[in-house]
């Protein structure tokens, strides 16, 4: 197989070199330039034909938001990852970056206290995302394509224990690669009256989990907080798993409550889909509707297996509209997903198996949202 040819842009010169020196190491991957700013590196794109970019936010000249904006004109399909900062600037800026076609993104290392630390850090954010963005990447539908004109992708038909579905009491979502951009597409659709309280884990640093439930707030009818110890489980309400915490439900009585822990990570996630799926299925039985979107890996595949042997009801996104068909093509290959589903059909699927609608009115309405 080919090496994977990078593109390193990056005004500073020591992030230019650090970028290179790890990816350097792997034999899979060749960096073939670098650029101080979005210009040269639009020049260098054109001259070089890299099968990836790595691309910085703050640059002189053309910074990385105005230089993704011309990539993804001129080269639609071309993946790139965003460096960012550890701050709420950078993590606000990410999240346009990824709104406006943004593969990916990898923090900048902080506070790691030595170089051989900090390009340790680079080296486990970097290389799987640049190979999985390559050798395993599936390029989303264009919004004007519908699902029908694509060939529907082959999975294992999902054996059901015998019965009838149990009604859901809950949603549980989980995402990682492309998942901020997902639930952008999800959340704002669901109706100020749906019936079911939603728990959210997307894999992502502190403050990007903050700066992300705050942006899904402000577009949607329900309320979108990060999480808190304790926090009451309830319907209207989705509560996202804060960065570097796992989050689980816990029933106290006829309540479930949510319990934050710094437990060690699964499948190299804190927070993990899997922690909180088997923790759904601890406090509901088998009485969860459950959603794994994009992501890198197959967090979420086990606890979804948890969910499935308890008769909950388990949805997929699909190949074609995933960035990375990791999780939920892991879920799919093992015959655990009731339904597969491009992105723009997720919101219907959702709406169709969530049990009967209980029109209420939330106690404390969203300003500037009025109930139905």
């Amino acid at each position: 197989m080919a090496e994977i040819k990078v593109l390193v842009v990056d005004d500073s010169v020591v992030i230019r070199r650090m970028v290179t020196n790890v990816l350097s190491e792997d034999p899979d991957i060749m960096v073939v330039g670098t650029a101080s700013n979005g210009q040269i590196g639009l020049e260098k794109i054109e001259l070089l034909k890299p099968d990836l970019v790595t691309l910085d936010i703050e640059m002189p000249i053309l910074d990385g938001i105005g230089t993704l904006k011309e990539i993804r004109k001129r080269y639609p399909r071309l993946p790139v990852i965003m460096f960012s900062t550890l701050t709420e600037q950078g993590a606000a800026t990410t999240l346009d970056a990824l709104a406006l076609g943004a593969s990916d993104y990898v923090t900048k290392p902080a506070n790691v206290g030595s170089v051989p630390a900090a390009l340790n850090a680079v080296r486990e954010q970097l290389v799987p995302k640049i190979k999985a963005l390559t050798g395993r990447r599936h390029i989303p539908l264009p919004k004007t394509q519908t699902p029908s004109s694509v060939a529907p992708t082959q999975i294992p038909k999902r054996a059901r224990p015998p019965g009838p579905i149990p009604t859901p009491e809950i949603l549980v979502i989980g995402s990682s690669t492309g998942g901020p951009d997902a639930l952008l597409a999800v959340i704002p659709k669901l109706p100020a009256d749906f019936p079911l309280p939603i728990a959210i884990v997307q894999h992502m640093p502190p403050v990007f989990t903050k700066m992300l439930a705050q942006r899904l707030d402000h577009l949607s009818k329900l309320e979108v907080r990060e999480a808190v110890q304790g926090d009451l489980v309830q319907r209207g309400q989705v509560l996202i798993a804060p960065g570097d915490n796992h989050l689980e439900l816990r029933r106290e009585g006829m309540s479930v409550r949510t319990f934050l822990h710094q437990g060690p990570p699964e499948n190299f996630c804190r927070p993990a889909v899997d922690v909180l799926f088997r923790s759904a299925s601890e406090a509901y039985g088998g009485r969860v509707l459950a959603l794994i979107l994009t992501g890198m890996g197959h967090d979420g595949c086990q606890g979804a297996g948890v969910l499935a042997a308890k008769g909950g009801y388990v949805l997929a996104q699909d190949e074609q509209s995933s960035v990375v068909w990791g999780m939920p093509g892991a879920v799919s290959d093992a015959g655990l997903a009731d339904e597969v589903l491009a992105l723009n059909e997720v919101v219907a699927g959702i709406l169709r198996n969530s049990g009967p609608v209980i029109r209420f009115h939330p106690t404390q309405p969203k300003s500037g949202v009025t109930s139905p």
